[in-house]
């Protein structure tokens, strides 16, 4: 097994609970991480027998162009996009940032994190 990553994916979007968010928009980052078997493509040297990141950040960009109430939503979107994409892979692992969310105080950004 080993580790496919983009790290630091940035989007503006228009995502958020409340009506305000989704129509000023905001900055978010992404984090994704996908666990897989690509023996045969270090072997081989061959694109299609691994996770081409191209598609994943394809995957992710498409999934902050439609916007979602809850951070969680995002994750799980994107993890559900992977997974129609790459169904044997073993795990993904989504790291969703707001960046200055609206919680009535100083805060850099609001992040979850999933796997599936």
């Amino acid at each position: 097994m080993g580790t496919i990553s983009l790290e630091g994916l940035e989007f503006f979007a228009y995502h958020g609970y409340y009506p305000e968010e989704q129509r000023i928009g905001n900055k978010y980052a992404l984090d994704i991480t996908v666990i897989t078997d690509f023996v045969e493509a270090a072997q081989n040297d061959k694109l299609s027998e691994t996770v081409n990141y191209e598609i994943i950040y394809r995957i992710a960009a498409k999934v902050m162009e439609d916007p979602a109430r809850l951070l969680e939503h995002i994750g799980f979107r994107v993890i559900r996009g992977v997974r129609e994409k790459y169904p044997l892979v073993d795990k993904v692992i989504v790291k969703v940032s707001k960046f200055n969310p609206p919680v009535g105080g100083v805060c850099t950004r609001a992040v979850i994190t999933m796997e599936g």
